[in-house]
């Protein structure tokens, strides 16, 4: 009852069950699918008569040997999931394909059948034609891939996100350069009526606009490589205590400060290597003048300087000592001796430290100073409340003693500046 089931080719007798097609104007003319590509006729049939597949779905397109069990419904199929659903998502074209093939098995069926097999190498060329050029700039030229390439986005926590108004997936801020730089082309349209300097017009706007987005990526390249961003959040201070360099100078501080314009011409590297060149033309310089004193003072050999520079310190350090006790012996003298001539005279004793240095640098004795002092209270007290009154003031007293004891008096509050 098998064999009755099965079905054969009326030309050469093989089994056609799985594959065969049938004429559509001859009755029971069924060929294999060899018979029929030979173009076999028997009877009234003939080859160009219509046809039709009868497909049982369980023949294979690629032999058994290279197949692995995929049968002819099971390729239609896939080559269906692979139009629905597109290159790489297995899982839904395993899907479509049955629950009897893994996403693993349908991804490596299809890469080796259809393009690393027969199909795949008689249907991709090995060279592609009219292969477009790539005309872009090395890094950093104009037309360079580095210009449009986004940054990688800031290490920094959310609420230092926040605080900065940084967006990371775009790696723009809230505010940026030139915030409103988007209105020169914000109502910008090309229409069919515009003449040749409208156009032009537009174009220069275009070119604006561009120029624009340009310098802020310029900034945003100079802040992300001179660590801007963790300098204003604090977070380089932090870096600098990890990894201690060499003391800078505070020489060193205030040029780098009257140098920072040139941040913008320069990549942190080259400035960084700009001042260690600097730092190292200074030792240099010291060194050579080092070997020049040791020349002019008879040494010819590297042995010979330590000893040279032992006793050089020893000298240094004596005429230092005394420089030190001759100077505390001036000032103790000094001190002793400038009020010399005043203070064995009457009233010194009521006069201020101020009044002595003043009476001292008048040659004027406290006595006199004194009287001449209570005169022009007096008087200036009695122009307060109105009394007119005639200032007596001694014959000794010239007008630049009289100016300097007034400009005294009225800078130590006594009298009003109205009054002198």
């Amino acid at each position: 009852m098998a064999e009755l089931g099965k079905k054969y080719c009326v030309y050469c007798l093989a089994e056609v069950s799985s594959l065969r097609f049938r004429c559509t104007e001859c009755a029971d003319i069924e060929l294999c699918p060899d018979c029929f590509s030979a173009g076999a006729e028997i009877g009234p049939h003939r080859r160009w008569h219509g046809y039709q597949l009868v497909d049982g779905g369980r023949f294979t397109l690629w032999g058994a040997e290279a197949e692995g069990g995929w049968s002819s419904r099971e390729e239609q199929l896939l080559l269906d999931a692979i139009e629905q659903f597109g290159f790489g998502n297995w899982e839904d074209m395993a899907a479509h394909v049955g629950a009897s093939r893994t996403p693993q098995e349908v991804m490596e069926h299809y890469v080796s059948m259809y393009i690393h097999g027969n199909l795949g190498k008689a249907c991709i060329p090995d060279t592609i034609p009219n292969r477009v050029t790539d005309h872009t700039c090395p890094s950093g030229g104009p037309l360079s891939p580095s210009l449009t390439t986004p940054l990688p986005p800031l290490d920094i926590s959310v609420a230092e996100q926040q605080q900065l108004g940084y967006m990371p997936l775009r790696d723009d801020y809230e505010i940026e350069y030139d915030q409103d730089a988007e209105t020169l082309i914000s109502g910008l349209s090309v229409n069919y009526d515009d003449d040749d300097v409208e156009i032009e017009l537009k174009r220069a706007h275009v070119d604006m606009y561009v120029r624009k987005l340009k310098e802020r990526q310029r900034r945003k390249n100079i802040a992300r490589d001179y660590n801007l961003v963790p300098a204003f959040l604090g977070k380089d201070k932090k870096d600098k205590e990890k990894t201690p360099k060499r003391k800078i100078t505070k020489e060193e501080k205030e040029l780098r400060l009257k140098l920072r314009p040139l941040y913008q011409f320069m990549s942190c590297k080259e400035f960084e290597d700009f001042f260690e060149n600097m730092h190292k033309e200074r030792v240099l310089r010291a060194k050579i003048r080092e070997l020049q004193r040791y020349r002019r003072n008879g040494i010819t050999k590297m042995e010979e300087s330590a000893e040279y520079e032992a006793a050089r310190h020893k000298r240094e350090k004596r005429k230092e000592n005394k420089n030190i006790a001759s100077s505390k012996r001036g000032k103790e003298e000094g001190k002793e001796g400038e009020f010399a001539a005043i203070e064995n005279l009457p009233g010194f004793e009521l006069l201020s430290d101020r009044e002595k240095v003043l009476c001292s640098s008048l040659n004027l004795s406290p006595a006199r100073y004194v009287t001449v002092k209570t005169i022009i209270i007096k008087d200036h007290l009695q122009k307060r409340q109105g009394i007119p009154s005639k200032s007596r003031l001694p014959s000794y007293l010239d007008k630049v003693l009289k100016k300097r004891i007034l400009n005294f008096l009225t800078e130590s509050g006594w009298i009003s500046r109205d009054a002198s």
